[in-house]
């Protein structure tokens, strides 16, 4: 595209945003980058890559209203882990109230898990309640749904030691497959649903690239670095007391919920999503 316009990315010194950010300054998009710290390193390079950053905090509309002035497009994330649930519902209607007062004409919400109510995982019942809110407005909306990111494995923010490597396999079983994305890929799926969006607008997208029990993915680890992963073994009782009980609910759910989504599916978008194998191998180097 010789001018694709310009795209407000939410969360840009994330990891989701920061991936959708990436991929669309690669594609050639102006990307103006969202973040209620314009000053961090991560802020500093995307700007350094080409991102015109931006002091926006969605809690606050009055500051998403100049941010999204303009915009082609928004993509949309919120991160519950660091607002809570309550916030990040608050937080993705300011999104969607402005993206659509603003006439933007293409969002791509990044969401989670499955797309309904009951499951009892409040951080997936939330991303429900905003998805509802945005299919409300009126606004040409693409939903991205990951299920389990490949980060859990080894991003220290994840607790993968206590996390993937020990409680997971213990309440969703071991030898249970899971479907995996990794991070990046999420980024490159959003970049080509603002550049296809005659494809892609109305579209709910479940992603995953792989599909592999937390079992298969120990031994994917131990053939790619000659060792096991690190586990610390933690009581289920002491992890919620760090975290809250929303993982522990969401593991028992996908003990007696299996997920299946279709690899191809999300290949068909991103042809080179990579596998567990690829991403771990690629992580090594």
């Amino acid at each position: 595209m010789d001018d694709p316009g310009l795209v407000a990315v939410t969360g840009a010194t994330g990891r989701q945003g920061g991936a959708v950010a990436r991929h669309l300054l690669a594609a050639g998009w102006r990307v103006r980058a969202l973040t209620r710290d314009p000053s961090s390193e991560k802020a500093r390079r995307l700007a350094d890559a080409g991102a015109e950053v931006v002091r926006a905090d969605m809690a606050d509309p009055a500051t998403l209203r100049p941010a999204f002035a303009g915009a082609h497009g928004v993509f949309s994330v919120q991160n519950p882990m660091i607002s809570g649930h309550d916030a990040e519902i608050v937080q993705g209607r300011n999104v969607g109230d402005v993206a659509a007062a603003a006439g933007v004409r293409h969002v791509v919400y990044g969401s989670a898990g499955v797309a309904r109510s009951g499951t009892g995982v409040r951080q997936w019942e939330s991303k429900v309640v905003i998805n509802a809110h945005l299919e409300s407005l009126g606004l040409p909306l693409t939903v991205l749904r990951p299920m389990a990111f490949m980060e859990l494995m080894t991003d220290k923010d994840f607790y993968p030691q206590v996390s993937m490597w020990h409680l997971m396999p213990k309440l969703i079983g071991g030898d249970r497959p899971l479907v995996w994305l990794c991070a990046d890929d999420l980024g490159a799926v959003a970049a080509r649903a603002f550049a296809e969006p005659d494809r892609f607008a109305g579209a709910d997208l479940p992603l995953t690239s792989d599909a592999r029990s937390i079992d298969e993915c120990r031994e994917i680890w131990r053939a790619e670095f000659g060792r096991p992963p690190q586990r610390f073994p933690m009581p289920a009782w002491l992890f919620e007391r760090f975290v809250g009980d929303d993982l522990l609910v969401m593991w028992r759910w996908l003990h007696d919920h299996p997920v299946e989504v279709d690899p191809a599916e999300t290949r068909a978008i991103v042809p080179g999503a990579k596998t567990v194998r690829e991403w771990l191998s690629s992580r090594g180097r």
